[in-house]
């Protein structure tokens, strides 16, 4: 691409002037605007190499267009760019609401048309104008897309490049997800900005109310400065999920001017502790560079030879499984529940949401703290717009029980990698208990679940050892008449039964069946959660693997049902000590020193592949190091994850240069031994989380650098796995 025309040459769409002209000298920019004092300011200002009186000259031969127009004059300019586009020509724009846009194009051009690619810059300055212009303006800043499906993956690439070039990341989201968001994140921000000094200036004393105002004042009103055309737009084209959001700020302000009223100092500081807490964890995320906001956001590892011993003593976070069910079952419990351990991940923290959605008050997480103010049973209510999972399938699918039972209507979402994940087997065994659940055509999200269905207790016998399927069931069986049974496959995590026991909720085992009887209540307990132990799978590889280690992984969660990675590296050689063993909370923990050792291959039992079902990527990392061969059969279940990590890890190793060959329900490794590296090279996550962690401990015994494309998610489970892998030796650099 070296022909760009910027429409519009306001603060935006100038700024992307600037930034071109900084990174690409040999570019040609046209620009458009409809006063020819700005064109001819653009020009004297070398931000434009030639100005227009029409949009039609503006987009002659042009390889790019960008759109940076207020939202109100978007459909007229849109209308001529469409009249007069070339071929070869992509369209895309900056606007801050996306459906509105959408609207426009499809009520000209009856359908989207494949070369438009729309975009959202998350940038920007209370400063307008081509004055403003500033060519770092998107550096280390967000650009959201939000491509339909029709688009040509030729445009989204052209565009992605532009918006790289800038030193923006990019990423995509659903154009109905991205409104909802930015409303709250954004739009709704400048309304109260916008309002709160109008109201002050209509005091009379306004003149004093300004003089001595605190930082406070200035800090929240600074965007109030911001051009009003542009937001009145904004407001109205995204006037529906911007009303919501008022509605919600509203209810809360009203709440609280009744307890300042009544002065309930433990309502107020209950509000204000978890806005705290909330601010932290944005502040936290956004240290780590974690972006939550969006579907997808780039994240790329590096990692070299470790060039010695991977040591020390850690504790990785709080088990992700009994983090999600202590936040459910809290909800559902009657009285205060509490938590502690409690992993602050973003896919942990849709779940917090989706109850806080549903009306529970839930305090933290703060360092790990969580309080839950439970409703009851039956005292959910109904969300108002639908429940975002994120990258969770546990979320899902566990939530998936327990609306079931509710008496509204409700729908799940997720990013495009939990979309693509199959929700049948949930929906599918739900309906034999009465409840009435649509997926997508292809039995993937969103999720619609129907309210007030009649649940009725029944034995159910489920196709694949799924811990995620039996706890559904067991969820949804709390509003069930009668007794449901749930027979498994082979035995799965028991962690639903446990908790479920915790909250004095009667759960009866029978070998791989488990039996509940409906209409029981929760009471509210304790929970200590323990380290998860797929977290610190991770950090056994790489001491096992890496000459020198001696590692100590504390407080480590050693449910029987979750000890397959354990049972599995020690049957293939692995020097891990078992120490400290305790009981915590239900839950038997304990510390895990891993020292270095060689492995050797194996034929992994199948009866241990249902209890190591999420350690297959690092253990494939493990069996490419070993000497001889592994092979891993019965765990076709690898494939519906986050990815199909049978193929991730089978195209990531054989680039890495492991012997490697997938199977329909597993996979040959024929290990390199004690003297083995790999080759150097770069590979792709594909969204999950547990590729992108396994790759980076492959590179601490590689001949060359290995990188890691699509590590975003990492966060989703492990959100201070950088921090950790440094701590203990490993040279890995992340990268937007």
């Amino acid at each position: 691409m070296r022909r760009l025309t910027v429409i519009g040459l306001g603060l935006i769409g100038a700024s992307c002037c600037a930034a071109i002209k900084k990174r690409a000298t040999d570019w040609m920019i046209s620009g458009y605007s409809r006063t020819e004092a700005t064109r001819q300011q653009a020009v004297a200002r070398g931000l434009i190499d030639h100005s227009f009186e029409s949009v039609a000259d503006a987009i002659a031969g042009a390889d790019l267009v960008l759109v940076a127009v207020p939202m109100g004059q978007f459909s007229s300019i849109f209308s001529e760019i469409f009249q007069y586009r070339e071929i070869q020509t992509v369209v895309t724009d900056a606007g801050s609401t996306k459906e509105s846009v959408i609207r426009e194009i499809v009520a000209q051009c009856e359908k989207m048309p494949e070369w438009f690619v729309p975009g959202h810059p998350i940038a920007g300055s209370e400063q307008n104008g081509v004055d403003a212009a500033d060519p770092d303006l998107y550096v280390d800043h967000q650009v959201i897309l939000t491509p339909c499906s029709r688009a040509n993956a030729d445009a989204v690439e052209l565009v992605t490049s532009f918006w790289v070039l800038q030193g923006a990341s990019v990423s995509k989201m659903d154009a109905k997800r991205h409104d909802e968001v930015l409303a709250l994140t954004s739009h709704l921000p400048h309304i109260l900005a916008f309002n709160l000094v109008h109201v002050l200036s209509d005091d009379n004393a306004h003149l004093d109310i300004f003089r001595f105002a605190a930082g406070g004042f200035r800090d929240f009103t600074r965007i109030a400065a911001s051009d009003p055309a542009m937001w009145r737009d904004i407001s109205l084209a995204n006037h529906q999920s911007i009303l919501a959001g008022i509605d919600r700020f509203v209810e809360r302000l009203e709440k609280m001017r009744e307890a300042i009223a009544d002065a309930d100092a433990e309502w107020i500081m209950s509000s204000f502790e978890r806005a705290r807490d909330a601010r932290r964890l944005f502040s936290s995320l956004a240290d780590q560079g974690v972006h939550p906001v969006t579907d997808s956001h780039p994240s790329v590892f590096t990692v070299t030879e470790a060039q010695k011993g991977i040591t020390g003593k850690i504790r990785v976070p709080g088990d992700k499984s009994i983090s999600h069910r202590s936040i459910m079952l809290g909800s559902l419990a009657d009285g205060l529940t509490t938590v502690e351990g409690f992993l602050e991940g973003e896919d942990a923290i849709a779940t917090i949401k989706a109850f806080r959605d549903m009306g529970v008050q839930i305090d933290g997480p703060n360092e790990g703290c969580v309080t839950i103010h439970g409703v009851g049973r039956d005292g959910l209510k109904a969300p108002i717009a639908p429940l975002y999972m994120g990258n969770s399938g546990t979320s899902m699918r566990l939530m998936c029980g327990i609306l079931a039972g509710q008496s509204f209507d409700s729908e799940l979402t997720g990013d495009s990698s939990l979309s693509r994940r199959p929700m049948r087997r949930i929906s599918e065994p739900l309906s034999r208990l009465g409840a009435e659940i649509e997926t997508s055509v292809g039995g993937s999200p969103p999720v619609k679940i129907k309210g007030g269905r009649t649940l009725k207790g029944c034995h159910i016998y489920t196709q694949v050892a799924s811990a995620q399927v039996k706890s559904a069931m067991l969820l949804a069986a709390l509003y069930a008449e009668g007794k449901t049974s749930i027979t498994e496959p082979a035995p799965t995590r028991d962690h639903t039964e446990r908790m479920l026991q915790g909250f004095g909720y009667e759960v009866t085992r029978d070998g791989v069946t488990a039996s509940i009887f409906g209409g029981s209540r929760l009471k509210a307990c304790h929970i200590n959660i323990p380290s998860d132990i797929s977290s610190a799978a991770f950090f056994l590889v790489a001491a096992s693997i890496v000459p020198g280690s001696d590692l100590t992984l504390s407080h480590v969660g050693i449910n029987p049902t979750r000890v397959g990675i354990l049972e599995i590296l020690n049957l293939m050689g692995a020097d891990i000590e078992i120490l400290n063993r305790r009981d915590v909370g239900g839950e038997p923990v304990a510390d895990l020193r891993v020292r270095y050792g060689p492995l050797k291959g194996i034929k992994v039992p199948e009866n241990l592949v249902p209890l190591a079902i999420d350690e297959f990527p690092i253990l494939f990392v493990a069996a490419s190091c070993a000497e001889g061969e592994t092979c891993v059969s019965g765990a076709e279940e690898l494939r519906v994850k986050e990815s199909d990590r049978i193929q991730s890890m089978v195209d990531g190793l054989s680039i890495l240069g492991a012997a490697i060959e997938g199977t329909p329900d597993g996979a040959l490794i024929h290990g390199g031994g004690i003297d083995f590296r790999f080759s150097g090279g770069t590979v792709e996550a594909c969204e999950d989380h547990r590729i992108a962690m396994a790759f980076s401990v492959a590179g601490l015994v590689c001949r060359e650098t290995i990188t890691v494309n699509d590590c975003a998610n990492v966060a989703t489970s492990f959100p201070n796995f950088v921090g950790l892998a440094r701590e203990t030796g490993f040279p890995l650099m992340v990268s937007p």
